[in-house]
């Protein structure tokens, strides 16, 4: 087995509870065109999915209106949403524990609020590589991103564990071949399982 060398992050449902946080968001920029808020089901999949995705979904029964959703969503500012994400209480503990044995990065769909999210949580400088899904042509599921932070780093697929908790993210990762840590997902087929971050620390021996 290659030695682990680096672990790549999910930022939602994973750093971060931002269930409440995307509800917020998504539900402004409905209100702002006349729409009633989400359903669960619409909370769902914008949680797992990149923006322009999510609101081309959520606009669906009014397409007419996308464009100018879009275009709307662009110019909003989210610090204030941020109020509305809640850090693992034990993210920070597991960032300074993998340093400096273990790389770190982050592979999210999310896009322009990401530069924001990491300034007001201070954690900026615990990361090496943040790939968005503006900084691919395909964002997840594709492995795209994965591949540009391995590449990066310089290091293979065996040398890199992924931690997230979606579908999504299990074929992000199952399309390179990549190892994965599901993140307060039981249900989720992965190779691990875990409830909080430093469950990870006993395991990364064996990795």
């Amino acid at each position: 087995m290659s030695e682990l060398n680096l672990v790549i992050f999910d930022c939602d449902g994973v750093m971060f509870d931002s269930r409440n946080a995307n509800r917020q968001y998504y539900n402004h920029v409905l209100e702002r065109f006349g729409h009633p808020p989400m359903t669960e089901e619409e909370v769902d999949y914008v949680h797992i999915h990149h923006v322009m995705d999510s609101v081309r979904h959520i606009f669906r029964h009014c397409p007419e209106d996308i464009d100018r959703a879009e275009k709307y969503r662009a110019s909003l500012d989210y610090t204030p949403f941020l109020q509305y994400m809640i850090m693992e209480p034990d993210l920070i503990e597991f960032l300074e524990f993998l340093k400096p044995d273990y790389r770190t990065a982050i592979s999210t769909n999310r896009t322009t609020t990401m530069p924001a999210v990491l300034e007001m949580f201070d954690l900026k400088r615990h990361f090496e590589k943040v790939v968005t899904a503006l900084d691919v042509d395909q964002p997840k599921p594709h492995p795209e991103a994965l591949c540009q932070i391995l590449d990066f780093f310089g290091l293979s697929v065996e040398n890199a564990i992924y931690i997230g908790d979606s579908t999504v993210d299990r074929e992000h990762t199952a399309g390179i071949g990549m190892r994965l840590i599901a993140f307060k997902n039981s249900d989720l087929p992965a190779e691990y399982h875990v409830n909080r971050f430093m469950e990870i620390t006993p395991l990364l021996g064996d990795l």
